[in-house]
């Protein structure tokens, strides 16, 4: 008798999701609801960490407050925080989900350095991305790719449930869209339709199909691709963007950060500008 069929996301044992609550009036967590329902998919194990952002005298922005207020503050922010912990224990427990939960009180550089850390030890980690006002989103995803050694799927706002039926594949050549690529294969085996997009000035794309060169290497771990090469036209980020619209995308794979974030501050770049403002959940690594 046949064993029954694996499925493609079982190589993915256990996801992280990481949040941080910076206010009492932040806008709703994207991220744990991602996580948990792509953690069902998976049949793998959720670790919830819903950090609250510690004040410290330190902080030249606090100002006005006291330390009496600013002790106030802290406990307010510690409750939201361990709030949306056990909430996302009872959904993970209602839906079948093995979870694991910590809302830790810390300050602003312990917040990215504990996440980073505990990103070793699971194989993807789930953040949320978007505009907000202190840029921690940021610095969390930036930190957890460059020392976890770990893929990062950041979740724009809304984005509050797993899907990946759909995937674009961003190829540019470079290693980092070569690491993305692999760490993704589980979840392009799982997909039903994957566009490898290229975007380059018109004379690559009359010289060559780079994007073409890669699909060979994606068909030979069971994955069927379309291959797109597109002009840069706004820019590579815009591209992107209308093109996941177009193509009905769950999700983008690519390379994070071929260039330093400092040039990419200071210059701009894609995943910088994807980060602000994406359509769909990305999946980066680097």
């Amino acid at each position: 008798m046949s064993s029954p069929s694996r499925s493609p996301l079982a190589g993915i044992r256990d996801v992280l999701v990481g949040t941080t609550v910076e206010g009492e009036f932040d806008p709703p967590i994207a991220a744990i609801g991602y996580g948990l329902t792509l953690a069902k998919a998976a049949n793998a194990h959720l670790t919830v960490q819903s950090a609250s952002w510690r004040l410290t005298g330190d902080d030249a922005w606090l100002g006005e407050f006291d330390y009496v207020g600013e002790a106030l503050v802290d406990r307010r922010l510690d409750a939201l925080a361990r709030s949306i912990a056990e909430r996302a224990a009872g959904d993970a427990a209602q839906g079948g989900v093995v979870c694991t939960t910590e809302a830790p009180g810390l300050t602003y550089p312990d917040v990215v350095t504990r996440l980073a850390t505990q990103a070793r030890l699971h194989d993807l980690t789930v953040l949320d991305a978007g505009p907000r006002r202190f840029d921690l989103d940021r610095e969390t995803i930036e930190r957890a790719l460059f020392e976890s050694g770990r893929p990062v799927i950041a979740v724009p706002p809304g984005c509050d449930a797993f899907a990946a039926r759909r995937i674009i594949v961003a190829w540019d050549g470079s290693a980092q869209a070569a690491r993305a690529a692999n760490d993704a294969l589980p979840f392009l085996r799982a997909a039903e339709a994957i566009e490898v997009v290229s975007v380059c000035d018109d004379a690559e794309i009359h010289e060559a199909v780079p994007g073409a060169e890669f699909a060979p290497h994606l068909a030979r771990h069971g994955v069927n691709v379309v291959v797109n090469d597109l002009p840069k036209g706004d820019g590579i980020a815009e591209t992107l963007r209308s093109q996941a619209g177009l193509f009905r995308a769950d999700m983008v794979v690519m390379g994070a950060y071929r260039h330093s974030p400092k040039r990419e501050f200071f210059l701009g770049g894609v995943t910088r500008s994807l980060l602000r403002n994406s359509p769909v959940p990305l999946f980066l690594s680097h």
